[in-house]
Formats: structure tokens, C-alpha cells, sequence
């Protein structure tokens, strides 16, 4: 599986935090900013980031700000882009088995370090169920760009 990683200025901490988590389960990623916790604008991130993604360059995307809410409305712009919002595990495991989410959001001020690593193992580990799921997706798909 290969990641694409990617944070703005309020999210940057608990991005370092979620990159030693990816190293730690031996997964490829790949950081696309911010660096530093200077001031960055989230929509730049978010959309090099969901690009990558989008294009199957990278398996999967996780986006991380302040609250995560910018970040998965920025995201979820990009057509085939199902990032999903999350700050509890039983949501982390039902936006990959019911929604296929492709990239995964979290807000660095609404929680802590440690759920957030649960919820990104959780979220990575998830399979996508398929069945009625896939149906549900192919609409969801037919309703981009409208």
C-alpha cells in the first residue's frame, strides 16, 4: 500500500505523529506538506494531495488540519475522491466498508494523538465490504460534476 500524507499548519503535529505510525506498519509514504508549522493554505494541499490519489499514483490519502473539516471539503472536490471525516474508531471502520473512503481526514485541536493513530491503523486495515456498498458508490460516482 502506498500513502500520501499531508497537513496544513494546524494540522502538522499530529502529522509527524501519524508518518511515525506509517513507518512503524512499514508502509510507503509519501509527505506532501505542509513542512513546517508556518502558515499554509489547506486547498493547495488537499488537492495535490487528492490528485495523486485520484490517479492511483497513491493506494490511499490521509489529510489532517486543525479540525479536518477544511481539509475533506477541499478534497472531496477532486472527482473519485471519497475523503471521509473522522474522529471515532467505529466511523474509521464504516467509511471503509460502507464507503470505500479513499482518504482519510482528521482534526489535530479536536483530538488526541494517540485516537488518532487508532483511527489511522483502523482505517488502513479496513476492507471494503462491496455488495449493496458497490452500488451505493457507482451513484455516488454518476453524481460528480454535476
Amino acid at each position: 500500500m502506498r500513502v500520501a500524507i499531508g497537513s496544513d499548519h494546524g494540522g502538522f503535529l499530529l502529522k509527524e505523529e501519524i508518518k511515525s505510525l506509517l513507518t512503524e506498519m512499514q508502509i510507503e509514504f509519501k509527505d506532501f506538506g505542509a513542512y513546517s508549522a508556518d502558515s499554509v493554505d489547506y486547498p493547495d494541499i488537499a488537492r495535490a494531495l487528492s490528485l495523486v490519489v485520484a490517479s492511483g499514483e497513491y493506494d490511499r490519502g490521509i489529510l489532517l488540519c486543525g479540525t479536518g473539516i477544511g481539509m475533506s471539503i477541499a478534497a472531496n472536490k477532486i472527482k473519485n475522491i471519497r475523503a471521509a471525516l473522522v474522529h471515532d474508531v467505529f466511523s474509521a471502520v464504516a467509511t471503509r466498508e460502507h464507503n470505500d473512503s479513499n482518504i482519510l481526514c482528521m482534526g489535530e485541536r479536536v483530538i488526541g494523538f494517540g485516537l488518532a493513530r487508532l483511527i489511522t491503523k483502523t482505517w488502513l486495515t479496513t476492507e471494503f465490504s462491496g455488495g449493496r456498498h458497490a452500488r451505493r458508490i457507482a451513484k455516488l460516482e454518476q453524481s460528480e460534476g454535476c
